[in-house]
């Protein structure tokens, strides 16, 4: 999870831990990137508005890095509600662009898609 905000990112990280995954906080996209790599990450909530880089060039980073490996899900979470800012994101890579106050309903849906997708990536045909 990439969020400014430490409240946000605190019941971020107690509803996560709740549904049964763990989560990394970082409070800026240069925190979170001079790690990325560094540990395997089914997914990534991406908040847009943050200090220094925002969410749409960490994205867009993200998808020069992980060019050769493959990257992990990306979903934007934003207070923004701005169309041309969600095609934007959509066009360089995020699964979904979703607002702050849908996330927690949102949420458990999320990690069910993340725990799928690794179980069928995990099985022999």
């Amino acid at each position: 999870m990439v969020e400014d905000n430490p409240h946000i990112r605190q019941l971020l990280q107690d509803e996560i831990h709740d549904e049964g995954h763990r989560m990394i906080g970082f409070s800026s996209a240069e925190d979170f990137l001079a790690v990325y790599g560094e540990e395997p990450i089914d997914l990534i909530l991406l908040d847009l508005m943050l200090p220094g880089m925002d969410g749409l060039s960490c994205l867009q980073r993200l998808k020069i890095n992980s060019s050769q490996v493959g990257c992990p899900r990306v979903v934007i979470v934003t207070a923004l509600d701005d169309a041309e800012k969600r095609r934007i994101a959509l066009d360089n890579g995020a699964e979904e662009y979703i607002l702050k106050p849908d996330l927690f309903l949102r949420l458990p849906d999320l990690l069910q898609s993340e725990t799928t997708v690794t179980e069928e990536a995990g099985r022999q045909p």
